[in-house]
């Protein structure tokens, strides 16, 4: 699992990748098991701080959605869609 700075994705990084996967900020809180509210948090950086434990479902509910996190480089953190399997064409006799 590749993060940004700090071991920690950045709320830049959850808004991509939400945008990858087509994904509402309602359905990001519903496959991670949490509040909207604290969907909105993460991603604005108002109000109250978010948990680690609330932070790293989100990223596992991302990542189980098919996104990558990437280590922050030069160019800064990233998110890109892991590459699908390539399927084996079936066997022609």
């Amino acid at each position: 699992m590749d993060q940004g700075e700090n071991g920690v994705i950045t709320r830049e990084q959850i808004r991509a990748a939400r945008g990858l996967l087509g994904w509402s900020q309602t359905q990001l809180a519903k496959r991670a098991g949490m509040s909207l509210p604290t969907v909105k948090r993460m991603e604005t950086g108002t109000g109250p701080n978010v948990s680690r434990e609330a932070r790293t479902r989100i990223q596992e509910a991302l990542e189980r959605g098919g996104v990558r996190f990437l280590t922050e480089d030069i160019e800064g953190p990233g998110v890109r869609l892991r590459r699908p399997l390539r399927k084996t064409p079936p066997h022609r006799s």
